[in-house]
C-alpha cells in the first residue's frame, strides 16, 4: 500500500481520537521507511490519552521511575485515600494522611507543590493544554518536582500535542538503538535532535518507539 505524505496543515492539531492518531501514523508511514517497518512489527499503537488537570499530572508524577503496574497500585491507593485526586484533597490529607499510599517523600513534595501552585493561582493545568508547548513547558518545569520528562508526557497524553517528544525517556532512547537509528543509546540532547526527523508528529513517533521497546522486551506496561 502506498501512503501519501500529509501536510501539517491537514493533520489534527491535537490527538484526541483514534482517527487523529491514525492520520498521524499514516504521515509517519509515508515519510519514514523505518517507521513503516516498525509499525508493521508492532501492529496497533495505543492512543494513550488521559484526563488533563491535577489528577492527570498526579498520575504522571507517581509513574516517574517505576513500572506502570507499581504506579497503578499507588494511584489506586491514592484514590482510596482521597476519594478524588485533587490538589485540595491532597493538601487536606497531608503527608500523615497518605502514609500507607506508597508515595516517596520526593513525589509527595512534588504533588504538594503542584497543589499549592494550583490553589494560589500560579498554574492552571487545564489552561496549559491550550498554550504552545514551549510556553506550557516553561510554566511546568518552573515548579519544583516537575522536570522536562513529566512536562513532556503531560503535553503528549493529557494535552494531546502531536509534536512533543520525551527526549530524556530511556525506553525511547533504547528504541532508537533497537531500530538501528544509532549504535548506542543517545543522551537526551542527541535524542531530541534525532527526533527532528519525525516532525510534525514526534509525539506519535514516540508512541511507536514505546511500542517497539515494549514488544521486543515482552513488556506490556509502557509508557508509564
Amino acid at each position: 500500500m502506498k501512503y501519501e505524505a500529509a501536510s501539517p496543515d491537514v493533520l489534527p492539531d491535537r490527538i484526541a481520537t483514534r482517527d487523529d492518531l491514525e492520520m498521524c501514523l499514516d504521515a509517519l508511514r509515508a515519510n519514514d521507511p523505518m517507521m513503516r517497518e516498525a509499525l508493521f512489527e508492532v501492529g496497533e499503537v495505543p492512543l494513550r490519552l488521559r484526563a488533563s488537570g491535577y489528577e492527570g499530572m498526579a498520575q504522571i508524577i507517581v509513574g516517574q521511575m517505576v513500572s506502570k503496574a507499581s504506579a497503578s497500585a499507588i494511584v489506586a491507593r491514592l484514590e482510596d485515600a482521597l476519594g478524588e485526586v485533587t490538589g485540595a484533597n491532597l493538601l487536606a490529607a497531608g503527608r500523615e494522611g497518605l502514609d500507607g499510599v506508597g508515595l516517596s517523600r520526593a513525589k509527595f513534595t512534588a504533588l504538594e507543590n503542584l497543589a499549592v501552585a494550583e490553589r494560589d493561582g500560579e498554574i492552571d493545568l487545564h489552561d496549559l493544554c491550550h498554550l504552545p508547548p514551549d510556553d506550557a513547558m516553561g510554566k511546568m518545569v518552573a515548579l519544583k518536582g516537575i522536570g522536562p520528562w513529566t512536562a513532556q508526557v503531560y503535553l503528549m497524553f493529557c494535552a494531546g500535542h502531536r509534536d512533543v517528544f520525551a527526549d530524556g525517556d530511556i525506553a525511547l532512547q533504547q528504541a532508537m538503538v533497537d531500530l538501528g537509528l544509532v549504535a548506542e543509546r543517545p543522551k537526551a540532547k542527541e535524542a531530541a535532535m534525532l527526533a527532528q526527523r519525525w516532525k510534525p508528529v514526534r509525539a506519535v513517533a514516540a508512541r511507536v518507539l514505546w511500542a517497539v521497546y515494549a514488544k521486543r522486551r515482552s513488556r506490556v506496561d509502557l509508557p508509564v
